[in-house]
């Protein structure tokens, strides 16, 4: 994490159990949205809200390809990662966070 914000991002992005249990399912291997749906037990429609917020976290890409037999398919793979918690990563992180209603600089 290169700053407080994007710390923020992904800790209330893995703050779900089903974006932790979607995460477990591609650490493996990469899937496609149905059959990821079907082995998590959720709609599509539901982990397709979890996919998009994950993947704007950055910790998922997806990719649509289109199968043998012609049909759109929408590849899910984890991205590289790792988060170290510390005070001292977190005393730095914090340095960098936009808080709401001040400006930079303002003291």
């Amino acid at each position: 994490m290169t700053s407080g914000d994007e710390l923020l991002k992904v800790l209330a992005t893995l703050a779900n159990p089903h974006r932790l249990r979607v995460l477990a399912a591609l650490s493996g291997e990469r899937n496609y949205v149905s059959r990821l749906a079907r082995e998590l037990g959720i709609s599509r429609p539901l982990l397709q809200v979890h996919l998009r917020k994950l993947e704007a976290a950055g910790l998922v890409t997806g990719r649509a390809e289109v199968s043998e037999d012609g049909k759109a398919m929408k590849f899910y793979e984890v991205n590289p990662f790792r988060i170290e918690l510390t005070p001292q990563a977190i005393e730095a992180a914090v340095r960098t966070l936009t808080v709401p209603g001040e400006e930079k600089g303002d003291t």
